[in-house]
């Protein structure tokens, strides 16, 4: 009887997989993209919008340039640092209820900021965002994952693109126009009503079964770690931290050094060192976070170029920034649908070398530059980047076991940020160092995608080893 009672058990399971690798029957799975769509936007677009604003924050709220990058590095420290133990927290409580909680925090935190005045305020509201914010990040890739059949992972992270390039263009041209004509405070409201409608069509979201054990003492451990290593680097962007800053790094990396060894002994680790020890996820998030970290040192460093170095004024500031997003926009659902045909290293190798050719023009970006000579710049930018991310992307995530998937997002969204993190803060410390409106900042983004590179051919040789010893070992039994 009770191996009777096993193998209905594992029928059970066996088929319930087979119908996550399927994806949601139709019409569900409209309307489960549609209000992903609409979680994504929501977040990008708070993000993108405050890109553009730090000029003006920095003179609206007497600020320097250097300090009022934490607008920026706040909201992604935050969101960095619960990604992973939300991710567990996603596990255990259900991956939709997880998703749209942190879509309501966000909301009362945005609805907040207006009657706000105070750079402290808008930090301690910034924190609240990015809290909701990284509760609904922590399980939204795991939950595309399971909206589209196994088959077509890539196109569905091509149209996650999509969504998030449309959300990054409306973002600098909005926000432009926002911080000309009206108070700042509507650039962190506007976002509301992405998040309404995505909580209204939210019950056709995939919902992964509940059950996992939580540890408190892994995700506590892995938030403070992460908040470390980002904050050291932020703390040592500011005059007269440096010291601190650097300590704190440092106690990041010792910290992340003893965190692995105990995670490795966890049978479903908060750090998931189970998933990332696979060449096709942990090179795939190391060359994830080298490429996010380039891109945002040119989105964020650019604003304060075109509007100090240039002379352009904040609302054009947004319209020269849109050709990267627009662009994005063009070619990232046709390099997710290449990633399910060809090779995704090869697709991210090739995207990569556009990338580098792009920040090498940006060196030479004349002086009186036009829109023209921004423009050009920008769409060979994203063009390389547009070919690097769905395909990194699709290996990172497909690359996971099924019900690691949560884990498997967790870092493919933590590579994200991460990198993003540390730009802004990068790019606050050479401002700081009045570095930050020459080449320098290109300068430093090139030497990251050439990293990026390295890990993406690593991660390639290393796969075709292991296969090649696979195949030996099959000849030989």
């Amino acid at each position: 009887m009770a191996g009777a009672t096993t193998r209905s058990e594992a029928d059970l399971q066996s088929a319930y997989e087979r119908a996550e690798g399927e994806g949601l029957p139709m019409p569900r799975r409209i309307w489960a993209i549609v209000a992903v769509s609409f979680g994504t936007a929501l977040f990008v677009l708070d993000s993108g919008i405050a890109n553009v604003a730090l000029p003006t924050l920095s003179r609206e709220l007497g600020v320097s340039e250097g300090a009022v990058t934490a607008v920026v590095t706040v909201y992604q420290l935050v969101m960095v640092m619960g990604l992973l133990p939300f991710a567990k927290l996603g596990d255990r409580i259900g991956h939709r209820r997880i998703y749209q909680i942190g879509q309501v925090l966000f909301c009362v935190a945005s609805g907040l900021v207006w009657f706000i005045d105070s750079f402290a305020m808008l930090l301690v509201l910034r924190a609240l965002q990015a809290l909701g914010a990284s509760l609904a990040l922590a399980v939204a890739s795991a939950m595309i994952r399971n909206i589209y059949p196994e088959k077509s992972l890539g196109s569905g992270l091509g149209v996650n693109s999509v969504v998030v390039a449309s959300s990054a263009a409306l973002a600098p041209t909005l926000g432009g126009y926002i911080i000309a004509d009206f108070d700042w405070q509507y650039v962190f409201v506007v976002a509301v009503p992405f998040a309404l409608l995505s909580l209204v069509l939210g019950r056709s979201l995939p919902n992964a079964r509940p059950g996992a054990d939580l540890d408190g003492t892994g995700s506590v451990w892995s938030a403070l770690t992460v908040a470390l290593l980002i904050g050291g680097v932020q703390l040592a962007a500011h005059e007269g931290t440096l010291v601190p800053g650097i300590a704190a790094f440092l106690f990041g990396i010792g910290s992340a050094f003893y965190l692995v060894r105990r995670e490795e002994r966890q049978a479903r680790p908060v750090l998931p060192v189970d998933i990332l020890a696979l060449p096709a996820v942990g090179l795939s998030a190391l060359a994830a976070i080298a490429a996010f970290c380039a891109t945002g040192l040119l989105t964020v460093s650019l604003p304060f170029i075109l509007e100090q170095k240039l002379g352009y004024t904040p609302d054009r500031v947004g319209l020269l920034l849109l050709p990267f997003p627009l662009t994005m926009l063009v070619f990232a659902p046709f390099t997710g649908w290449l990633s399910d045909r060809i090779a995704p290293t090869k697709l991210g190798l090739f995207g990569l070398s556009i990338l580098i050719a792009g920040f090498v023009s940006f060196i030479y970006l004349p002086a009186d530059g036009s829109y023209f000579d921004v423009g050009w710049r920008l769409v060979a930018c994203a063009i390389g980047f547009a070919f690097f991310m769905p395909p990194n992307s699709r290996l990172l995530i497909g690359s996971a076991p099924r019900d690691r998937a949560a884990a498997a997002g967790g870092v493919m969204s933590t590579s994200r940020l991460f990198g993003q993190a540390n730009a802004a803060a990068l790019a606050g410390l050479m401002l700081g160092l009045g570095l930050g409106l020459g080449p320098v900042p290109f300068y430093l983004a090139i030497g990251l995608s050439v990293l990026a590179g390295a890990c993406s051919l690593t991660r390639y040789r290393t796969i075709r080893a292991q296969r090649r010893l696979a195949d030996y070992a099959e000849i030989g039994t």
